[in-house]
């Protein structure tokens, strides 16, 4: 074990872009664990662009980092000194980590602390599949978006950590047909071949939503949304009567602390043709993260199920991990390992 606990803390908020400069990186003493804590060294570190938001000081669901705060993530951790009771040396566990190589926390303490399952062999899967984006993925599609045998469903950031997953539920699920969007070729082409959608469009040509309703005329029942602005207008345009619109994410505004440049015009068709549109938060499911967990992990060791993840290397890379969720570098569930 080092005696050294580098951390990234957050230096200055950015307006745009994430960059090396917003943060600071700094050496000190790794701490020791007072009675009913425990001491963790990260191994690996989650990447969502909710993480974004964290860093504008704006009121939200959850509090802003800091200046000169540790950026704040979740992530898998070996427990290298324990003085908890139950809590062993050697222990992996999913938990709030930090940017940062080592934390200490109190496992009573009421914050993320849940023991990787012996049978989940390959642990980052606790931060992708059986992480925040896999279940956000199972709630939004299972309990808002609830497709059924014959659906038409339509997943914007397919090759995404949440919308690849979505999509592949929609299909388990009954889904007659599963159309994404994403940005590159390659990308699209993983989501048809990998992720099994029967096509995924590319959502930023200029005839998007010609493209949407060329693939379904009759429109669709389910629509996953993890875009907004104009994609999501685009989806609006083609939705069937009774549509479910689920609401997960807003890539398109970068989560930055300005107003969208633009919005949508089309909510009207939500009256027009007897739909809903709904947004949810996936803390509002913990109570149910065992029962999604179940499935998930079934349909992933059953081959139905599939996630994909981007890695980088180094806690130096985590700012850069962070920025590649906005300008579409990553295919799947973006993580770094230390």
């Amino acid at each position: 074990m080092s005696d050294v606990n580098r951390r990234l803390l957050l230096r200055e908020r950015p307006t745009g872009d994430v960059t090396d400069e917003n943060f600071e990186l700094v050496t000190e003493p790794v701490p020791e664990p007072g009675d009913g804590e425990v001491l963790l060294r990260t191994r690996w570190l989650s990447f969502d662009p909710a993480q974004r938001g964290r860093l504008n000081d704006v009121r939200s669901y959850v509090p802003p980092v800091q200046i000169g705060a540790v950026m704040e993530a979740d992530g898998i951790a070996e427990v290298v000194a324990s003085n908890a009771p139950g809590v062993e040396v050697g222990a992996l566990v999913h938990a709030q980590c930090g940017w940062q190589d080592y934390v200490v926390v109190d496992p009573s303490g009421g914050g993320l602390f849940d023991p990787v399952p012996a049978d989940v062999t390959e642990p980052h899967h606790m931060l992708g599949l059986l992480g925040m984006t896999g279940l956000t993925a199972y709630f939004g599609m299972t309990d808002i978006g609830r497709p059924v045998e014959g659906d038409s469903v339509l997943v914007t950031a397919a090759a995404g950590a949440t919308g690849s997953i979505a999509g592949q539920i929609a299909r388990i699920k009954g889904a007659s047909q599963v159309i994404g969007t994403a940005g590159s070729d390659d990308k699209r082409a993983w989501v048809r071949d990998v992720a099994g959608f029967d096509d995924c469009l590319d959502h930023y040509a200029d005839d998007i939503l010609r493209q949407i309703r060329a693939a379904n005329r009759d429109g669709y029942q389910v629509v996953f949304d993890n875009v907004g602005g104009t994609l999501l207008d685009a989806c609006l345009f083609n939705i069937a009567v009774r549509a479910r619109v689920v609401l997960c994410g807003s890539i398109s505004t970068g989560y930055k602390p300005q107003r969208p440049d633009v919005g949508i015009f089309y909510y009207q068709l939500l009256t027009m043709r007897s739909s809903r549109m709904e947004g949810f938060l996936v803390s509002d499911y913990a109570d149910r993260f065992g029962e999604a967990r179940r499935d998930l992990w079934t349909w992933a060791q059953e081959g139905r199920l599939h996630q994909q993840y981007d890695v980088l290397e180094g806690l130096e890379s985590a700012p850069q991990a962070l920025g590649r969720l906005f300008r579409g570098g990553n295919l799947g569930k973006q993580l770094v390992r230390l």
